[in-house]
């Protein structure tokens, strides 16, 4: 680790604020970040991560004005958001922390993708 990243912060710092507004912080690091690894890691897991569970989040919302299905899927939904809510405090936290905790499956694709 380098230790500092785009506007003078710290790392640790830089890598927890990629989480902060889920995909659109992800997104902002992503774009500015250009050569820490370590806030490119964090901002790409945010942004897709987070990305995924809004794309969920909407539809579940959708469907749960469904007539049968839909106390599933509105039960799905607030799943769902207690995943976020929990996911989003844990990723944060590990972040400032300085670990590059990977989310199963997603964070091996993501490290391959920002360390090559």
């Amino acid at each position: 680790m380098s230790g500092k990243s785009v506007f003078n912060l710290d790392e640790k710092i830089a890598g927890a604020l990629s989480y902060v507004l889920g995909w659109a912080s992800g997104i902002f690091f992503l774009i500015t970040e250009r050569e820490n690894k370590f806030v490119r890691f964090h901002a790409l897991q945010s942004t897709i991560w987070f990305g995924a569970l809004s794309i969920l989040s909407v539809i579940f919302g959708l469907l749960k004005h469904m007539w049968l299905v839909g106390r599933l899927f509105g039960a799905l939904g607030w799943v769902a958001g207690v995943v976020c809510f929990a996911s989003w405090l844990f990723l944060m936290f590990m972040a400032f922390k300085g670990a590059r905790y990977k989310i199963p499956v997603l964070g091996d694709a993501v490290e391959e993708h920002v360390d090559k």
